[in-house]
């Protein structure tokens, strides 16, 4: 016989829905039937076909790659490798033109008189400054730079044909300045304080 009233349709999905509450065996039944059924449906669907997001002025954008219908599987390309010599590098005398700019670096290092600004006191040690170093160089406020060079400059550690490093002593503590040979000479590549 049909359900026609509201009140008979009620009373049977009350007891649909109430059924898995009736028992802890009936609820372990419902949850073993349900987790059954997303485990088929899980294995029916296909898999998504790969995204790319791509950049473009700004926004982004998610590109549809088609799927690859290949019967070989490729490995990624591996990254590059770097190779360390097995001997090091040949140590040399200390070149005095490597010591000759460390000096003329550390002398525009402490020149910012004031009323200097930063362009001025950076124009200053471009020309002994390598250009990815310079760039660095732009974040380093004058101030903190110290007054004066209160010392020699003096070879720290091993010289090799193309790096040395060199102390500098200042009024704020001793710098230790990284050279590097490059096509244009003798470049101040780093510094750190001691």
């Amino acid at each position: 016989m049909p359900i026609r009233t509201h009140r008979g349709r009620a009373a049977v999905y009350r007891r649909l829905w109430g059924w898995p509450l009736r028992s802890p065996k009936h609820l372990l039944g419902a949850l073993v039937v349900v987790a059954g059924m997303a485990t088929v449906v899980g294995f029916l669907l296909p898999e998504p076909p790969p995204t790319q997001n791509v950049a473009d002025g700004g926004t982004q954008t998610s590109v549809t790659l088609p799927p690859q219908r290949s019967a070989v599987v490729e490995d990624p390309p591996s990254p590059p490798t770097i190779s360390v010599p097995d001997t090091p590098p040949e140590q040399v005398a200390p070149d005095p033109a490597g010591l000759r700019v460390a000096e003329k670096w550390g002398d525009a290092w402490v020149n910012h008189p004031p009323g200097t600004d930063k362009q001025q006191w950076l124009a200053g040690l471009e020309p002994y400054t390598t250009e990815e170093f310079f760039t660095v160089m732009s974040t380093v406020d004058p101030a903190n730079a110290g007054n004066a060079i209160t010392g020699a400059a003096m070879v720290s550690g091993p010289a090799t044909k193309g790096s040395m490093q060199v102390k500098l002593p200042t009024d704020i503590g001793t710098l230790v300045v990284t050279l590097n040979r490059t096509e244009a000479g003798w470049r101040v590549a780093e510094y750190g304080k001691v």
